[in-house]
């Protein structure tokens, strides 16, 4: 067993996008309730209810619902803010209520993940940056983790695809 304080940097998550928006309007995209409303989640997704306390030891607290009607409630403790360039947080699963729950499709995994969101400008473009690992978590979590790493790249992939077409609509200064 590892120490399960220390993230397994060898079971880390990465994955980056360029969006052709200006990095004010990506932070904003990221740090306002009402745009993250629009957007976030995996095409086809809505989010009916969503609380948002964006503050170090805040939460983003969601449920996103399927095109079938299957609610997943889930939930973002805010670690660390550098506005407009970081964002870190401890992701879990969670209840209507906001308490903490296993995957409901996968009991092996993590009960927390820890997720740092960059944002650098490149030439009026934001390239964003995901790195996500488990979290306090025992070998067979890491293991269900590292083994998701391809549905977590179709699940983020969809998820950019409906901030591009949120941007997309966004007016520019």
């Amino acid at each position: 067993m590892s120490d399960t304080n220390t993230p397994r940097h060898d079971a880390r998550f990465e994955i980056s996008r360029t969006v052709d928006a200006p990095i004010a309007l990506v932070w904003k995209a990221y740090t306002e309730q009402e745009p993250l409303m629009q957007w976030f989640g995996p095409k086809g997704f809505s989010m009916p209810h969503c609380r948002y306390d964006l503050r170090p030891g805040g939460e983003f607290h969601y449920c996103l619902r399927t095109p079938t009607g299957f609610e997943m409630w889930g939930k973002w403790t805010f670690v660390d803010i550098v506005e407009p360039t970081r964002l870190s947080m401890i992701i879990t699963f969670s209840d209507a209520q906001g308490g903490l729950t296993r995957h409901p499709m996968s009991a092996a995994w993590p009960l927390q993940t820890l997720s740092t969101t960059t944002f650098a400008d490149v030439g009026g473009k934001t390239l964003i940056t995901i790195q996500w690992e488990p979290y306090q978590s025992d070998a067979d979590e890491i293991a269900a983790f590292t083994a998701g790493h391809a549905a977590m790249a179709q699940g983020c992939n969809g998820t950019f695809e409906q901030l591009d077409a949120y941007l997309a609509q966004m007016p520019r200064p």
